[in-house]
């Protein structure tokens, strides 16, 4: 990514470029990624291809105004990052599931950022209800944010043994209001490495995105928003939710461009991404 390509993701997510790549410039840009990209699969549902290289990230997220899944937004995000002069470190990712068992390999892609002033953070723009802001990558107290209180704590030992550890080398687990939500592994990925986990998302029939619609961002009062076909939540800062059933196709389009900014052809739908 180059200077030009950087302006224009900022003005993409509405963010000034920082004049220096501190703690505080990073919490911004992550809240600014979070309230105007969303977090969607619709790529899956309307038969394009998930293509996980930086010139077709940026091109999706920032000429076309669309959003994407973790390897996408994490991935493009972390490449604004660098080029703002933030150390970015790719980090691989297991998400715990129903029974709290892990996912499959590459099932998650984070963020690890540092910054001048001795920052050492865990940034996250693509699992869908995560924290608005950075976490500290060395506190394992808890960490309360606006979408809860979080904690980043030492790995028990997985089926096959493996475990968190004190010098670095292990897992850790990012909890959420005390439930686990992913295992992070610490040792620095690329992002051509998660190829095989998004097209494991984006084929298999027991992933979660081929059998369903979503479509998320935080909003400006601190809740969320999120399609899910033609089921629009609200969700607001203090967890209560209203729902509505859009009837018609334009009612989803409309909903879609007005509450996301996407501008779609015709209506996604799980099953006719070839339709």
């Amino acid at each position: 990514m180059d200077s030009v390509q950087a302006d224009a993701y900022l003005r993409r997510i509405g963010a000034e470029r920082p004049a220096l790549p501190t703690a505080d410039a990073l919490r911004e840009l992550q809240l600014r990624h979070l309230l105007t990209v969303p977090f969607e699969n619709l790529s899956i549902h309307l038969g394009e291809e998930v293509v996980l290289e930086e010139k077709q990230l940026l091109d999706k997220v920032v000429r076309a105004r669309r959003g994407g899944f973790c390897y996408e937004l994490n991935g493009a995000f972390g490449a604004l990052l660098a080029e703002l002069g933030f150390e970015v470190t790719l980090l691989a990712a297991r998400v715990y599931g129903e029974g709290e068992r892990l996912g499959i390999p590459f099932d998650h892609l984070a963020l690890r950022v540092r910054t001048p002033d001795g920052g050492d953070w865990l940034v996250d723009v693509g699992f869908g209800a995560n924290s608005h802001y950075p976490l500290a990558f060395g506190e394992r107290g808890e960490q309360v944010d606006p979408a809860g209180t979080f904690r980043l704590a030492e790995a028990a030992a997985d089926p096959a043994g493996v475990r968190g550890g004190t010098a670095g080398s292990g897992d850790l687990d990012v909890l959420r209001d005390g439930t686990p939500q992913y295992r992070l592994e610490l040792r620095p990925r690329v992002l051509e490495d998660c190829v095989s986990g998004a097209w494991w998302h984006s084929t298999s029939p027991v992933s979660h995105f081929t059998r369903s619609l979503v479509c998320s961002r935080v909003t400006d009062e601190g809740g969320r928003i999120t399609l899910s076909g033609r089921k629009l939540t609200i969700t607001a800062a203090d967890g209560k939710k209203q729902g509505l059933d859009l009837a018609t196709d334009e009612e989803v389009l409309a909903a879609y461009r007005e509450r996301f900014g996407i501008v779609l052809e015709r209506v996604p739908a799980v099953g006719r991404a070839g339709s």
